[in-house]
């Protein structure tokens, strides 16, 4: 059979040719290429590195700006806790005074007041032992007919208001 010693032949040349072109392509592939390969992973697998390590200096440097800005806040908050509480203190400081010299004011006015009262009423009152003693005089003559002395009058109502 002619086809059987023919497959011999034929595909040792295949063959042959067969490792010539994966020979070919190992060398040109494994030799050529896979090296620029493998640099531009190994350059990739670096930025990456360093861009990680960037971001990460830029994280710490964030939280310490961060923390920076959150002392910051927390003295301007204290700080101005403390000018409210001195304007509350200087604010209550001057209304006590305010209050003691409006007590103090009332305080004269209350005193003018009840020696303007006693005043009036001392007056009041010796007007009233006037008025008494005159309508006592006038009494007196219309009831009974005597003439009473003023003097005697006035004693009369003195010693009557005493009692």
């Amino acid at each position: 059979m002619p086809q059987i010693a023919q497959i011999a032949a034929t595909y040792a040349s295949q063959i042959f040719w067969l490792l010539i072109v994966f020979g070919l392509i190992y060398f040109v592939i494994g030799k050529g290429m896979l090296p620029k390969i493998e640099a531009t992973v190994e350059a990739r697998d670096q930025k990456i590195a360093s861009d990680l390590a960037a971001a990460e200096a830029a994280r710490a440097k964030a939280d310490e700006t961060e923390a920076s800005y959150r002392a910051r806040i927390d003295e301007a908050r204290a700080a101005a806790q403390k000018a409210v509480q001195d304007a509350k203190a200087g604010a209550t400081a001057d209304a006590e005074q305010r209050v003691k010299a409006a007590d103090a004011a009332l305080s004269v006015k209350a005193a003018e007041a009840d020696a303007a009262l006693k005043a009036a009423q001392a007056k009041a009152l010796a007007e009233i032992e006037n008025v008494a003693a005159e309508a006592a005089q006038e009494i007196v003559a219309k009831v009974s007919g005597i003439s009473v002395d003023k003097a005697e009058a006035e004693s009369a109502v003195k010693s009557a208001l005493a009692a």
